[in-house]
């Protein structure tokens, strides 16, 4: 009964609520789509293209310092963000996209990244106007389970020590990144028994204790991700801008691919043009959580002096997700030829641009990529979990504790077994949080838009 269920809310969440038909194909529409593109496209409309506007504040906001060791900094809370959302779906994710929509979907992806950014902009104002003081751990802590609590009592005019909605929110983050969990264990497992024939169980064993002995220390989590994450990232662009180097001579081509394919004839046509359109905004909105209501956890532990800066941090997050790192990984295929590449499919086209670039080598890279992205993935939901456990159950250490065992322990299962049913139980999660979140940010995006307008004046003068 309790799997029927999970099937049923999974189905109703990411299912086709609809379908578009459009000559020898339809656009699935489902509810989450739903629910972020419209907001997408409001609030950017809202902020006045913010992405594009202030981009030049957003990489201003960095310099942002803290004033107390417990505190942390813009740019911390943007790495720990980036962390999670650089992840599998910048390989996985991106691949998957191209694959199935061909090269035209990475132009939707940057589009989604452009109207995701204004929605991460919001929600991140909101979660640092709402910060409280964190007891356990220092500094603040915060996010959508607070700015959700703080509007229910204002609307209600009634103090609560909770509230039905914000409760809601973080149960889903607790359920979602249990289910992260394994899928992350289980692609790491997998990367490491193709490239170097490791058996899951060892690569398990060793991943959760790298994992347990990270987590259960009070303030590791951040000390690792300031290290990890910059090397992270910039290993695999630097790896992407060698490539691209080698092959500087095609880019134009590749360029004109992905715009052809976006807009093509040839894909309208063939009814091809929903799977390019619908594909690369799908894996845009995945990649860049904007809306789900997770960064908000990591943006509401800045120690900021104005809530946009923090905002426009979170922003530039979003960005550096889609518009560099998931398009590291689409010229990495795009570059490869075609005829190398036609017919494969999820990490094998992946696998095979990279040894058609890098010979046996490319393949061990990305297992090694895909390993450290999945790793810093783990360490930055457990990051995010901190608030939710905390408004559910109080500043306690035992719950603290205890959802990181229960997490190391699924960790532990995933990479051993596939289950099905507790991945979907994770895009459960995702989606009701999302749910959540985006029902309260458009009543409450006003304050956010109100803070945006002050701190423009303030530039002004």
């Amino acid at each position: 009964m309790i799997i029927h269920l999970i099937e049923t809310v999974y189905s109703f969440l990411w299912g086709d609520l609809f379908t578009i038909p459009l000559n020898n194909s339809s656009i699935g529409i489902s509810l989450m789509l739903l629910l972020l593109i419209p907001a997408g496209i409001y609030f950017t409309i809202r902020t006045r293209l913010l992405p594009i506007r202030l981009f030049p504040d957003m990489i201003r906001a960095l310099s942002e310092k803290k004033e107390h060791p417990d505190n942390l900094s813009s740019l911390q809370t943007l790495i720990i963000s980036t962390a999670t959302r650089v992840g599998m779906g910048n390989l996985v994710g991106v691949v998957a996209a191209v694959s199935l929509g061909g090269a035209g979907a990475v132009f939707w992806m940057w589009v989604t990244a452009l109207i995701g950014s204004s929605t991460a902009f919001v929600e991140a104002v909101l979660a640092q106007k709402y910060k409280e003081p964190d007891p356990l751990y220092g500094g603040y802590h915060g996010g959508p389970a607070y700015y959700i609590h703080h509007f229910v009592e204002e609307k209600t005019g009634k103090k609560k020590s909770h509230s039905l909605i914000a409760c809601l929110f973080a149960i889903s983050g607790l359920i979602c990144w249990c289910g992260i969990s394994q899928v992350i264990s289980n692609s790491v497992s997998s990367a490491f028994e193709n490239a170097f024939q490791i058996p899951p169980l060892v690569t398990t064993i060793i991943l959760v204790i790298l994992s347990a002995v990270i987590v259960l220390q009070r303030n590791a989590t951040v000390k690792l991700l300031d290290v990890l994450v910059p090397i992270m990232a910039g290993g695999f662009f630097v790896i992407t801008l060698f490539i691209i180097a080698r092959n500087l001579t095609l880019l134009p081509s590749v360029f004109s691919r992905i715009f052809s394919e976006a807009f093509g004839l040839r894909q309208a046509v063939s009814g091809g043009f929903g799977a390019v359109l619908m594909n690369g905004v799908k894996r845009g909105l995945f990649s860049n959580e904007a809306g789900s209501g997770s960064a908000p956890c990591a943006a509401a532990a800045a120690h900021s002096n104005d809530p946009v800066r923090t905002g426009l941090t979170q922003a530039l997050g979003v960005l550096i997700d889609t518009i560099v790192v998931c398009s590291c990984t689409a010229m990495i295929m795009l570059l490869a030829p075609e005829d190398l590449t036609a017919g494969l499919t999820g990490m094998d086209l992946l696998q095979t641009a990279m040894h058609h670039h890098l010979g046996a080598i490319g393949v061990i890279f990305i297992a090694l990529t895909l390993a450290l992205f999945s790793f810093s993935t783990f360490i930055g939901i457990l990051f995010y979990a901190r608030s939710n456990v905390s408004y559910l159950f109080g500043n306690r250490w035992c719950f603290q504790t205890a959802y990181k065992v229960l997490a190391l322990i699924m960790l532990f299962i995933g990479g051993l077994q596939k289950y099905t049913v507790v991945w979907d139980l994770g895009d459960v999660g995702i989606g009701l949080m999302t749910l959540f979140n985006i029902a309260i940010l458009y009543p409450m995006s006003r304050e956010a838009l109100e803070l945006l307008k002050n701190y423009e004046a303030s530039k002004k003068r």
